[in-house]
């Protein structure tokens, strides 16, 4: 028997299911957004391009190649990625922040003609009236801006996506006159962004839904919508799914959730989450490149993995505790890695290349010591068990490798 056919799934329920109306894209800002925070360190072009590629390997959409309005630093690197992209036919689609400046755009269709590569223009500009009240900027101001950004972008052959920075603490009004604009200056693609990490699930889903519904639709363009989240309150990717749900497109995120304050939407989550519900193009995906592209945006970044982080953290398939494990271990006694992953763990860990550990400690069991010997192919007689169970019933901590391998010479 399956073990999906064991478990009794209440997220199927109509009424608790966020499904994505169509094909979800990715886009991933980690080497642009998930470098604006202030304790991470910008990696060298020869590091990002590793990071590119294991972005490739995820089958992920796009990536924000960075913003080369920046200086000759960011140039440089933008470039370098541009070239890596088209020398190696890599499928990744590419784009690159823009403030609605010429001096920030200009640079983009520099970088396309030396190396070849189509680079979309993401275009930004605030438009809360919060941001507008703080900046002194009139509505007239805005608009003029914007519609002078997207026309110039396009005018230089760029592909044009417009991004409205706090769109969801902007009013209905403002919402609708910014985006009609781009889309009628030539905008194919518009960004709705919580940009303070302000939004709920509800409010996301209400703000897309709007922007779809009041402005996309009456345009009678086919404009991709995108939704841009950050995390301080802890809904980046609930919030990225109710988007999802209200018919967006594309979702942005960064590897481990990098990016200014608390992060962005966690690009590594929504991959696990679009994988096990099934949602297309991620349901047939390999992703057993997924630790691999973590750990190189952390050895990168400094951008650390906590023990208890979801999937790719040290804990996240690793079990000291006696009854958790014995059911983990009846389990592979019955031949089945599948139920063994799926017995207490809702991720199945051999979707993503890796698998269930067992551990000794003071919470643990006789049977997490035996199978800790026979996966090691070590003798499990009677006294070293023993022996073994004794020092981790008296321990404080999960017992290292090393402790247990003393208590195997000891008398």
């Amino acid at each position: 028997m399956k073990p999906s056919e064991l478990v009794y799934d209440w997220n199927q329920a109509s009424a608790a299911m966020l499904v994505p109306r169509g094909p979800v894209q990715l886009n991933d800002e980690t080497l642009r957004d998930g470098l604006q925070s202030p304790s991470v360190r910008d990696p060298s072009i020869y590091e990002k391009i590793e990071i590119l590629h294991l972005m490739e390997a995820l089958g992920i959409d796009s990536l924000d190649l960075g913003l080369p309005g920046a200086g000759p630093r960011a140039v440089e690197h933008v470039e370098a990625l541009a070239r890596e992209i088209a020398q190696k036919r890599l499928k990744i689609r590419a784009n690159c922040a823009a403030r609605t400046h010429e001096n920030d755009i200009r640079p983009i269709a520099e970088i396309v003609q030396r190396t070849g590569l189509k680079i979309e223009a993401a275009t930004f500009i605030g438009s809360s009236p919060i941001r507008r009240y703080t900046e002194g900027w009139t509505e007239d101001f805005l608009l003029q801006t914007t519609e002078k950004a997207v026309k110039y972008a396009v005018s230089l052959g760029l592909d044009s996506m417009y991004v409205t920075e706090d769109t969801s603490r902007c009013d209905p009004e403002m919402i609708k006159r910014l985006y009609s604009t781009a889309i009628s200056c030539g905008a194919r693609a518009v960004v709705v962004c919580d940009t303070a990490g302000h939004s709920t699930p509800l409010g996301a889903y209400a703000v897309t839904k709007f922007v779809i519904d009041e402005v996309v639709k009456p345009s009678g363009e086919r404009v991709r919508v995108d939704w841009h989240g950050h995390c301080d309150r802890g809904f980046a990717i609930a919030n990225s799914m109710a988007a999802l749900a209200a018919g967006a497109d594309c979702v942005h995120a960064c590897a481990l959730g990098a990016g200014e304050r608390v992060g962005n939407t966690q690009m590594d989550q929504m991959l696990v989450n679009l994988k096990l519900m099934g949602v297309s193009p991620w349901d047939r995906q390999d992703l057993t490149k997924l630790k691999d592209y973590c750990e190189a945006v952390s050895r990168a970044t400094g951008v650390p993995i906590p023990p208890n982080y979801p999937v790719i953290g040290e804990d996240a398939f690793r079990t000291a505790t006696g009854v958790h494990a014995a059911a983990v271990i009846k389990a592979y006694k019955k031949g089945d890695t599948e139920l063994a992953n799926a017995v207490y763990s809702g991720v199945p860990s051999h979707l993503f290349g890796l698998e269930q550990v067992i551990d000794v400690g003071p919470m643990s069991g006789k049977s997490n010591v035996l199978f800790w010997l026979q996966q090691r192919g070590i003798p499990a007689t009677d006294d070293v068990v023993e022996r073994i169970y004794r020092r981790a019933k008296s321990s404080d901590h999960t017992l290292t490798e090393a402790e247990i391998r003393e208590c195997l010479g000891a008398n």
